[in-house]
């Protein structure tokens, strides 16, 4: 039983976990008003807090928040944060915002080793681009949902056997779920 135990806590301390969350709907009733300031639709506000929730149920509380500084991530990750503890490490960042899939991937790459996830909060087309090209295997329906659309407020969460950050690569991650708003209660 001890070696089962110990073998199982040696494998938690070799995985490395991405989620990557999409900020929610947002309002374009507002033409003169610059994209990055853009804020939450009434429909991303209230979705926002369900995403919240399903972290917290399922126990999956990330060491660090990276969040893009645009006015709608802010906001996402302010209601999903109401249902998470309050002592999550958070960074806006707004490289993110613009960012590539590469871009997106040195900033996880350079994340301390102690810490084994992160959140980013931020915009497609990049997540759907890194959540593609970082996976090699995953759950069947996460993967075909992934392929077909990553839609506001979706979350794809990507665990990677390393060690290290710096381990982490593309077509070295394993999607464990992904997660739409619309398929929450």
């Amino acid at each position: 039983m001890q070696l089962t135990l110990t073998l199982k806590n040696e494998r938690m301390l070799r995985v490395k976990t991405v989620f990557l969350l999409r900020h929610d709907k947002s309002r374009w009733d507002q033409p003169s008003l610059d994209d990055y300031d853009r804020p939450l639709a009434p429909r991303g506000k209230k979705a926002a807090p369900r995403v919240g929730r399903y972290l917290a149920r399922e126990g999956l509380i990330p060491d660090r928040v990276l969040c893009s500084g645009a006015r709608r991530a802010m906001q996402t990750w302010n209601l999903v944060s109401e249902e998470l503890p309050s002592d999550i490490h958070m960074e806006v960042r707004d490289e993110i915002y613009h960012a590539s899939p590469g871009n997106l991937m040195e900033l996880i790459r350079a994340l301390p080793d102690n810490e084994h996830s992160v959140l980013l909060v931020g915009h497609n087309p990049s997540f759907e681009s890194l959540a593609l090209q970082a996976t090699r295997s995953g759950d069947d329906e996460a993967l075909r949902a992934l392929a077909f659309k990553y839609p506001t407020g979706a979350l794809a969460i990507l665990d990677f056997d390393a060690s290290g950050w710096a381990e982490v690569g593309w077509g070295t991650g394993h999607l464990r779920a992904f997660i739409r708003p619309k398929t929450l209660e």
